[in-house]
């Protein structure tokens, strides 16, 4: 007998969430979670791009008209209005978008991975060029202040946002969107009074200067390197879409893009007044500003850098989420901090997020210090006599300068990757084929420019950026290539093979009962078996009498907020299996999905879960219930193929670091068994072993 129920949780009724809703609420949220990466750019975009060279009014032009059609072209066309249209029952990102397409081609894998392990590298440079960005603003009313200062500030400020985390990020965003809209604001006014100053940097609309540079200019190409810098936290909305919302996403989007197209615009103004002149150590975003408003902005600059970090970390977690769902990651302990969609903590990822970031300041500011004295030195080659203070503070090399190289190679990987699978998405639905080859051709076209742009930063500190995605990519292989290597060598059963032997088990009075309820956590998804060594544990390992034995499996399906079980009655009173098909955002509590499960079926008569001991079951004295987990481990019968014995050694050492199986499945400890399991891939075989026979006096032949 097999019946479909629904389990009817509290956070099912995010299944109906509608996405497109609009509240000023949820607009308040999406402005303090989503644009802090985006909106900070013009802290460092336009100071990256005047560069170290002669200020040249046509360059900025090119350069400006580069930014506009960057951020129309990527930001809204390729973000905001097509790609959160792939949303998966309102969750997005790149592996949300790798779940509605997987089924369609295997090799889809590749391009998730890579875009995923690119987006959290990304997530481990944001924080630490913006908020150095931002508290570098004190140089202006404190030119004394040393670098060292700098730093301690900076990794004083990451620490304290990394701690803020615990509190869930609607807490957040309540805390952050008035900073948001204070700073957009701030961003808006500046620019209009700049402008105003001198309306002919409007050209810069016109897409002709900015094929100029690129074309005709030399050199001009290389400078989208400091372009797209303008545009990196276009991925972290997308995978903030669960968190927000469609709806609010698109309308705050038209008021930010304003906002920071305005203060590009008044920054160009200001940049282009010193043609002919080097930019030095002046920030143009800081430059702006009224003496007598700095204190005032630096303060919101510094809060909005704060924030900026928020972006690509609740992205973080949310990307992390997924992937352990979908086999690409460890399992590990993930917390809901409130009921609201989208809404997740993992604290490990937090820990490692905030070491990669620490980390990274602390290698760059020793980068920036090594560049400085590299400048000094190079000076007084030239000239002996310069004043050696005066040389030391005009020559040295601040710390998000020597950051910028490390940020958007990464970043553009992810885009190449979404771009590959959204592709893939719109074939899937069917989409005019000749409008799926002008997304290609367009999209694959702007960011290949892109990649090879900022490629000539790979060897100025790129290649920390790609060091840490190779790391996590290499993690995702191993994870998901573990997970096919086991799922092809597990044996399975025919589960009515064993039927009679269960119930014959169950009966016998001369074995000592183990558990009146027996339920065994199953990879088997087909309602029909069981693995072979769930049947060795009851049988053989040691003989497991219980009074009824229940067979669970957990399938994660495509669909992430979907709830449902099965029940599969194998033998009346004895034997049943159920299957769960949960979505890869619902939390594992198998524990509290069970229970719900006896519920239905006590109340529709189909299963007695009293204790079978007469003393207690007279008395309707619920029976005990034994969780068995089987865990596995690397057998040392094994005669292992090089590659496959590699991946799964690196398997079992990732994975002794990670929660037991217990722990993920959110089962209550002390009623649960945890088996070690030989996980045997190929048996040695040819064993040259033979047998000699026994002398008279006892002794074997011919050995010691």
């Amino acid at each position: 007998m097999e019946e479909n129920q629904t389990v009817n949780e509290s956070g099912s009724s995010h299944h109906h969430h509608n996405i497109d809703k609009i509240s000023a609420a949820g607009l308040l949220i999406a402005m303090g979670i989503i644009y802090g990466d985006i909106g900070t750019s013009p802290l460092y975009v336009l100071k990256a791009i005047a560069g170290s060279e002669p200020i040249n009014e046509e360059i900025i032009l090119g350069a400006l008209s580069c930014v506009f059609w960057t951020l129309t072209m990527q930001t809204t066309i390729k973000y905001v209005i097509l790609t959160l249209r792939a949303d998966n029952r309102g969750e997005g990102g790149i592996l949300a978008l790798f779940a509605l397409v997987r089924r369609h081609a295997k090799w889809l894998t590749i391009p998730a991975i890579i875009g995923a392990s690119a987006l959290l590298a990304d997530g481990i440079i944001t924080p630490p060029i913006s908020v150095a960005s931002a508290i570098e603003g004190l140089r202006i009313k404190f030119p004394d202040i040393e670098q060292t200062t700098i730093v301690k500030i900076v990794i004083l400020i990451i620490s304290l946002l990394f701690i803020v985390q615990i509190f869930g990020t609607k807490k957040v965003g309540y805390l952050f969107g008035p900073f948001m809209l204070a700073w957009f604001s701030m961003l808006a006014i500046l620019g209009v009074v700049w402008i105003a100053k001198d309306l002919t940097v409007l050209k810069a609309l016109n897409p002709y200067y900015a094929y100029e540079l690129l074309v005709h200019h030399p050199g001009g190409f290389w400078i989208l390197g400091s372009v797209f810098l303008c545009t990196t936290g276009a991925e972290a909305l997308y995978s903030d879409l669960g968190h927000c919302g469609r709806g609010n996403i698109r309308i705050s989007w038209i008021f930010v893009k304003i906002c920071l197209l305005l203060n590009y615009f008044g920054q160009g103004v200001y940049v282009m007044g010193l043609n002919g002149q080097m930019l030095g150590d002046r920030n143009p975003f800081y430059n702006l500003m009224p003496e007598w408003f700095l204190p005032f902005g630096i303060f919101i600059a510094t809060s909005a850098a704060i924030i900026a970090s928020q972006a690509l970390i609740s992205g973080s977690f949310t990307l992390i989420s997924e992937a352990i769902r979908l086999n690409f990651w460890p399992k590990i302990k993930v917390n809901y901090p409130s009921d609201q969609k989208g809404q997740i903590y993992v604290p490990s990822i937090n820990i490692l997020l905030w070491i990669g970031c620490v980390s990274v300041v602390l290698y760059f500011s020793k980068i920036a210090g090594e560049m400085t004295e590299k400048n000094i030195a190079d000076a007084l080659a030239l000239n002996k006599n310069l004043d050696l203070a005066v040389l030391t503070k005009s020559s040295e090399v601040l710390l998000s300068s020597a950051m910028e190289a490390a940020y958007g190679l990464a970043i553009t990987m992810t885009m190449i990757m979404t771009t590959t699978l959204m592709a893939y998405y719109l074939y899937a639905k069917k989409f005019n084929l000749w409008g799926i080859i002008l997304f290609i051709t367009i999209y694959f076209g702007i960011e290949g420019a892109f990649l090879i742009a900022n490629l000539q930063k790979f060897p100025h500190g790129g290649y920390v950026s790609l060091i840490i995605a190779g790391i996590i990519a290499l993690v995702m292989y191993i994870w998901i290539r573990a997970f096919k290597i086991k799922t092809r060598m597990t044996e399975y059963e025919k589960l009515d093979k064993y039927t009679e032997s269960l119930k014959e088990l169950s009966a016998d009075i001369t074995v000592p009962k183990y558990a009146t309820h027996l339920v065994f956590l199953s990879n088997a998804g087909r309602a029909s078996e069981i693995e072979n060594k769930i049947i060795y544990s009851i049988f053989q390992k040691r003989p497991k009498r219980a009074d009824v034995y229940w067979f669970v499996h957990v399938d994660t399906v495509d669909d992430p907020y979907t709830m449902e079980y099965k029940v599969m009655t194998v033998a009346d009173d004895d034997v049943y299996k159920v299957n769960f098909r949960l979505g890869f955002r619902v939390p594992n509590k198998i524990n509290l999905y069970f229970r719900r499960v006896l519920e239905d079926m006590v109340k529709c008569g189909e299963v007695d879960i009293r204790s079978r001991y007469e003393s207690l079951n007279k008395h309707n004295v619920i029976g005990d219930f034994r969780f068995v987990v089987l865990e596995r481990f690397l057998s040392y019968e094994n005669e292992l193929p090089f590659w496959e014995g590699l991946v799964m050694r690196a398997y079992f050492f990732i994975k002794q670091y990670t929660p037991s199986e217990d722990k993920w499945f959110g089962l209550d400890s002390s009623a649960v068994k945890v088996e070690k399991v030989p996980f045997v891939i190929k048996a040695i075989e040819n064993i040259n072993l033979k047998r000699i026979p026994w002398t008279a006096n006892g002794s074997s032949n011919g050995g010691h």
